[in-house]
């Protein structure tokens, strides 16, 4: 018995390999999320400094260090390659893969443990976040092996192990992002047991030993780098971590980055595609299931998806990576309904399910090229249309195919099919659309130029263009940022200056130059974006 979720661990985590592991290289990292947590992994490197991140040279509070720890170890071994620095994404998602396989076999089969795997490894929110070097799919793993633990851990009979790993994975999460962890962890196990106790299904908590063994488990994993974050950079560094940029981030506006309180739902919509068109049929029956004694794994999956979902649409600050915690929650939801569904004689729920999805593509067509022609970006996307285009037809032959297995008596086939579809829908975007999408990545490039020709002690600057962190990672810590409405500030930074700016500003720039008598070359041009080189005299 024992065997069955392991080899669907085995098999989930073999599944998000393939989603996340070819071609994760491919391509420069991506602004600004990619490029400014590489280029604060480096710095570890450069700097030597394993307690106090930084980003262009200067201390960094923004986020704890597990992350950054693990991408520069990364880089370390493999060079500090945008492989490298995604790699530690890529191996969070599949050992989610694992994890999920592993215990949803446990409770309900082999069968149920793969397309759990499976549909959460081929959605695409999580696909993508397993290919970008950022920290939710290290956040995301921590935090859903902690609740996988403890839905163990609190039933009986009880178990330690459980629990402490769950206390191990809940640390770990700490110190990936901070208290958000903990916070979602104890919301959605906190009501999961108030739902078991109502429902009469039999709940053991740990013992006193047992609890306090896993609180000082706890401490001693988080409390050393806050402890000597605070003796080296100052008790006002926790307080700008913690206070504002987590707290802060929930009581307030960060970085402009608000929504209104539906922001997450077609987030959910998008970022669970294909999926989500099984999931209101899905969520019906996980609703009647949980509705049971017998039902505390589709308690703990409902629970899982409506918790973090209204907690993050109270925060003021929103982005969509955010909502990702409630992943797998969604995916023990359908996959608990395609096991229902294979063999049942009824699939009328499931055809219906099934044909939304090739009726969704249709529409996102027809809404991208509106919004393309209505904002004028038909010069802007030409370099992808063709590989978008592709994209569309890829999944909606497959998605038909998917309707025809779910219509027919090979059901069974049916999460399959749609997965491998999905499977194939982002290695393209890996292997063709990717490469192709470098075109509309300037900086880069540009970065290249400077790092071919500058001299020692010349300072590179960026003005009124976006880019400074991928400016910081391919070139070198040290960028000035020049005030958009600053020219003459901007000719006059450093006496041997690189500057990158909007092309339709070199005229004017090369003029202002020339009058405070110094010497102005375009080194090139991309998209918009120039690299003036100004020398000479000091203004």
């Amino acid at each position: 018995m024992h065997s069955v979720p392991v080899r669907a661990a085995v098999l989930g985590a073999l599944v998000a390999a393939l989603v996340t592991l070819p071609g994760l290289g491919n391509g420069t990292l991506w602004d600004n999320s990619e490029t400014a947590y590489g280029e604060v992994a480096r710095e570890v490197l450069l700097t030597h400094d394993w307690v106090v991140m930084h980003l262009n040279g200067a201390a960094w509070f923004v986020q704890p260090p597990l992350f950054f720890w693990i991408a520069a170890l990364s880089g370390k071994l493999f060079g500090v390659t945008a492989f490298a620095l995604r790699l530690p994404a890529a191996l969070a998602t599949t050992a989610m893969g694992g994890a999920l396989g592993y215990v949803t076999a446990r409770v309900a089969g082999m069968r149920a443990g793969i397309i759990a795997a499976v549909v959460l490894s081929t959605s695409l929110m999580q696909a993508i976040l397993g290919r970008l070097a950022v920290m939710d799919a290290l956040l995301d793993l921590c935090v859903a092996v902690a609740i996988l633990c403890w839905f163990r851990a609190l039933q009986a009979p009880p178990n330690r192990a459980a629990f402490l790993g769950g206390a191990l994975a809940l640390a770990l999460g700490t110190l990936v992002k901070g208290p958000v962890a903990p916070v979602i962890v104890v919301l959605v196990i906190a009501v999961w047991l108030v739902w078991e106790r109502r429902s009469s299904a039999p709940v053991a908590f740990p013992s006193p030993a047992t609890f306090a063994i896993g609180c000082v488990l706890f401490v001693v994993i988080v409390a050393p780098w806050f402890v000597l974050e605070a003796l080296r950079a100052g008790a006002p560094s926790l307080g700008t971590l913690i206070g504002h940029y987590t707290i802060g981030r929930y009581t307030g506006v960060i970085e402009n980055q608000s929504g209104p309180w539906w922001y997450y739902l077609p987030v959910i919509v998008l970022g669970f595609f294909p999926w989500i068109a099984f999931v209101p049929v899905a969520a019906l029956g996980a609703v009647d299931a949980a509705r049971t004694r017998a039902g505390s794994f589709e308690r703990l999956a409902l629970i899982w998806i409506v918790v973090p979902l209204v907690f993050f649409s109270f925060a003021q600050t929103k982005l969509p990576n955010y909502i990702a915690l409630i992943l797998p929650g969604l995916a023990i939801v359908v996959a608990l309904w395609f096991e229902r569904l294979i063999g049942a004689a009824d699939r009328r729920a499931a055809f219906w399910s099934a044909l939304a999805i090739p009726l969704v593509i249709l529409a996102l067509g027809v809404a991208a090229t509106a919004f393309i022609h209505s904002n004028h970006l038909e010069d802007a996307i030409t370099i992808v249309v063709p590989q978008a285009e592709v994209l569309g037809v890829m999944m909606l032959i497959g998605s038909l195919l998917t309707v025809a297995a779910i219509a027919s008596r090979w059901n069974a086939v049916a999460p399959y099919v749609l997965g491998a579809t999905s499977l194939a829908f982002v290695l393209f975007i890996a292997f063709v659309a990717e490469p192709a999408a470098e075109a509309l990545k300037p900086i880069p490039a540009i970065a290249h130029v400077i790092q071919e020709q500058r001299a020692p002690g010349a300072v590179v600057a960026i003005r009124g263009v976006s880019g400074s962190y991928a400016l910081m990672f391919y070139a070198q810590p040290g960028i000035v940022t020049v005030d958009e409405g600053a020219s003459l500030g901007a000719v006059c930074a450093a006496r041997d200056l690189y500057l990158v700016t909007r092309a339709a500003d070199i005229p004017g720039l090369e003029q202002i130059a020339a009058e405070r008598g110094r010497y102005t070359l375009e080194l090139g041009s991309l998209r918009g974006v120039s690299l003036l080189h100004v020398n000479g005299p000091g203004c």
